[in-house]
């Protein structure tokens, strides 16, 4: 029977006590395979290091013989302070350490010792942090750094670790095919894991770490490939009788030509309806590209095949603009579109509700209003999310369960990297929209500091003067204590002053529904002329007639949110500006700023962004499934990721897989997730 590591707690192994079992199930250790799994955050580096190569201020490690007495001496309330001279090499090297009197006794001339420290090269002076007699063991030379919890140090870790190697040496099994091993040139399970704990040399450890990322792709791959096979085999869907003829007649009356990358995320979005499997697909695009009219489309498809179609999105106020776009878009057909939000009470509501039921309302638009349990449809076929990531997974479900097995498509203007494309939302198909509408002039950005706000008024006047529009965004509504930014209400006092003669209008979430759409329609309807802010416009707003967006304190927003804002603007054919308000010493900041001035490129803008903030944090606090590897970086080892993907993708889909015992223990994490035999022939 073969030893299992999964089951064999950590209190089995000799030395561990209570507390000490305390301390590891605190950390998430309870099994042989917790611990093995708990790999160390950081090495430090005890290799011999050659002065000669040493640079200045370089943390090293030296090997050497002592050439004189220790000069030990008192300072400041019993601190000491002993210096000795070594021979490293070479080189004759003073060596200083503080607060080890003890190494006066026990150092004599010609002693071998190590030290590591910091090197200072134009003193020849190695500040000791670690001091040893004689010679470290070569196992010791790259020691592990784990995270540990009090009443745990990381000596005892290693420990813990190194006797658990020792006492169950058979416990660790091989999970990959040898035909997989010798492909890709990996080294073995058990060889990998053990390296990756006490590393021999650089170059192994860097193997066991490339074998261990392998697994932890391929691992999720295998589960997120069978969770889109076995969705195929329950939820299969409508096959649509898709209308080409009409879906095209509707696509000859927009007042516009669509792109090519529109025509083609159509093409693979209409492939699917008509498929017999349920749709998954996310469909992302940058700010302006024309996702909402492939939207539009889709709806249109799906009409025209007998079904009705659902809008979801995040605020009332994109909800309202995408029905009123819909609606003038849907006008010369027959095509009944209704909004439902939570401002839509009573009678109206009651009334909706009965002609959706009915099927007397084709597309219904919303915001989360759409998933309360009153809310019925006829026949439900398509289900479109916008901002997909503002939802968490159980309100997407919500609306999802509204029809049988519908088609769902997941909208965001967030421009998602590839490598978080493929992890994230590994088991959704996604289609991207690279490519914006001809006629546009690029957005020019610019980044100024507080002190030139003046010249940035005046500017603001002079759009104004030509019959344009402007956004002011601040970071707060009200003036706080603890931060040292614009807010709102104040800007909106400054520029009302100083913009005489103009509308200034002021948005805010503290607004009600009706408060903020008789402000969007003022704006819209080119009454108020400058619309002072908080990031309430991020998503979706449309007024081609703003030219300039201004955003205060600059260096608070993220990467991604501030391409949202300047997305804004850039809607008509004039000429557009974006200017950022930020005085700041944060080099991450200045990164950002002026990312932003040399790029209005959404995708190459959320590629730096991943690399500045790293994956856990792209989504920010909003859902985002990002999971957690222990050592596998998606933005580092992206392409690790992709094979993992190509060969978890072939995998599921042989039967082989399924039966060989050689897959066993690749094939277990999809078994304890239901996912059994998915061969489909």
């Amino acid at each position: 029977m073969q030893q299992n590591s999964q089951t064999e707690t950590v209190d089995k192994i000799k030395g561990v006590g209570e507390s000490a079992v305390s301390a590891l199930k605190q950390m998430g250790i309870q099994t042989l395979e917790d611990l093995f799994c708990y790999y160390p955050y950081r090495y430090d580096n005890y290799e011999i290091k050659d002065l000669t190569t040493a640079a200045d201020g370089e943390h090293v490690t030296v090997a050497g013989k002592v050439q004189s007495a220790p000069l030990l001496t008192f300072y400041a309330r019993k601190r000491s302070r002993i210096s000795v001279r070594v021979l490293c090499g070479r080189q004759l090297i003073t060596v200083i350490a503080f607060n080890r009197p003890y190494l006066k006794r026990s150092l004599n001339f010609g002693d071998q010792v190590t030290v590591t420290g910091k090197w200072e090269k134009y003193r020849a002076v190695l500040t000791a942090s670690e001091f040893h007699k004689g010679l470290r063991q070569n196992e010791e030379r790259i020691a592990p750094v784990y995270s540990v919890r009090e009443g745990l140090s990381v000596r005892r870790m290693r420990n813990i670790v190194r006797q658990a190697f020792h006492q169950f040496p058979d416990y660790i099994h091989e999970s990959l095919p040898r035909d997989m091993l010798s492909a890709y040139k990996l080294t073995g399970r058990k060889e990998a894991v053990h390296e990756i704990h006490f590393p021999s040399e650089r170059t192994r450890l860097k193997q066991a770490r490339r074998r261990l990322v392998y697994d932890e792709f391929l691992n999720y791959e295998l589960k997120m490939q069978g969770y889109k096979l076995s969705r195929r085999k329950v939820e299969h869907g409508t096959a649509m009788t898709l209308k080409q003829d009409q879906i095209d007649k509707f696509i000859h009356s927009l007042p516009f030509s669509l792109t090519h990358a529109q025509r083609q995320v159509i093409q693979e979005i209409i492939g699917d309806m008509a498929s017999e499997f349920a749709m998954n697909r996310l469909l992302q695009g940058d700010v302006g590209s024309g996702k909402t009219v492939v939207a539009a489309i889709a709806l249109y498809a799906a009409v025209s095949a007998g079904f009705q179609g659902a809008l979801m999105a995040p605020t009332e106020i994109l909800a309202s603009q995408h029905a009123d776009h819909l609606q003038k878009l849907f006008a010369p057909f027959d095509i009944s579109t209704a909004l439902l939000t939570g401002n839509v009470r009573g009678r109206k509501r009651r009334i909706l509700l009965d002609n959706l039921k009915n099927g007397n309302i084709d597309i219904l638009i919303g915001t989360h209003a759409l998933i309360q349990d009153d809310v019925h449809f006829r026949q439900l076929g398509l289900v479109i999310t916008d901002e997909q990531h503002r939802f968490g997974v159980e309100q997407r479900k919500r609306l999802r369960v509204k029809g049988k097995d519908p088609d769902v498509l997941y909208m965001t203007a967030t421009p998602i990297p590839r490598t978080l494309a493929l992890s994230v939302f590994g088991d959704m198909d996604v289609s991207t929209i690279n490519e914006l509408p001809g006629g546009r002039k690029k957005i020019r950005t610019y980044w100024v500091r507080h002190e030139m706000m003046q010249r940035v008024i005046n500017f603001i006047k002079k759009q104004l003067l030509q019959g344009k529009q402007a956004y002011v965004i601040c970071p707060l509504i009200e003036e706080s204590e603890q931060l040292d930014v614009q807010n709102a209400l104040d800007v909106h006092a400054h520029l009302s002053a100083a913009l005489s003669g103009f509308q200034v209008g002021l948005m805010h979430g503290k607004l009600s529904a009706e408060e903020k759409a008789e402000v969007m329609n003022g704006f819209a309807g080119n009454k108020i002329r400058v619309l002072v802010s908080t990031t309430v416009v991020e998503v979706g707003v449309n007024v081609p007639n703003a030219t300039l967006m201004v955003i205060y304190d600059a260096d608070r927003f993220g990467l991604a949110q501030l391409h949202q804002l300047r997305g804004r603007v850039g809607r008509g054919s004039s000429q557009s500006y974006c200017i950022l308000v930020a005085d700041t010493g944060s080099e991450t900041a200045k990164e950002k700023l002026r990312l932003m001035t040399e790029t209005t490129d959404g995708f190459r803008l959320s590629e730096s962004d991943l690399k500045l903030r790293g994956p856990g944090d792209f989504f920010g606090k909003l859902q985002s499934g990002v999971p957690d590897f222990k050592l596998a970086d998606v933005v580092h080892d992206f392409r690790t990721l992709q094979t993992a993907r190509r060969d978890a993708m072939r995998l599921v889909r042989d039967p082989h897989f399924w039966k060989d015992d050689s897959f066993r223990l690749l094939r277990q994490p999809l078994v304890d997730a239901g996912i059994m035999d998915l061969h489909l022939d």
